[in-house]
């Protein structure tokens, strides 16, 4: 059975999906690809989303309001990553891109062992449900700019500055620019 709720953020209304397995989504409502992305979790777990409470949901609340504070910089959740087998290996990639730091999308397809992958690792970025947690945001231009983002330009450009602001670190998000052509939502 797939769970769903949603929650309030302070980036907004957010859907949080989970199966027996783990977190399965947590991404923004009014994202335009949220009704794609939920289809590809109900088809490939065979099942449909239910609105109803899991236990899941009280941690993953519990976790998303200690990082808006500054108090989590890493999540502690059971996740079930549901995509194609590049997809997943993309985001467990996004995983290890640690807090208060960005890769381009290019440093990103070198991680993952191919360079010229750089298309591809962005179309994965962006079938990703489970933002925040798996950090796509951290994921800029390679000059520097933001670009692409489901949650929209503004909530990346906001999460990169609370990350700066708690990790310690400086510097780096003074440099964000906001490139408004490559928004995706």
């Amino acid at each position: 059975m797939l769970f769903l709720k949603h929650i309030e953020t302070p980036v907004g209304k957010m859907c949080i999906g989970a199966t027996s397995q783990g977190i399965c989504l947590f991404d923004f409502q009014f994202r335009h690809s949220i009704d794609s992305i939920m289809k590809r979790i109900e088809t490939l777990s065979g099942d449909k989303f239910s609105e109803e409470e899991h236990p899941y949901f009280e941690i993953l609340e519990q976790q998303v309001s200690e990082y808006f504070t500054g108090l989590r910089k890493e999540f502690d959740l059971p996740l079930h990553l549901l995509g194609t087998p590049f997809q997943k290996n993309v985001w467990e990639g996004l995983l290890k891109i640690p807090y208060g730091e960005t890769r381009s999308y290019k440093q990103q397809s070198i991680f993952l062992g191919n360079e010229k992958a750089i298309r591809a690792v962005a179309g994965a970025n962006g079938e990703n449900g489970i933002a925040i947690i798996i950090p796509c945001h951290r994921v800029i231009g390679e000059n520097g700019s933001l670009t692409g983002y489901g949650g929209g330009l503004q909530r990346k450009k906001w999460l990169l500055d609370l990350e700066r602001k708690y990790s310690g670190k400086t510097g780096q998000g003074e440099l964000f620019t906001l490139n408004p052509s490559c928004e995706k939502s």
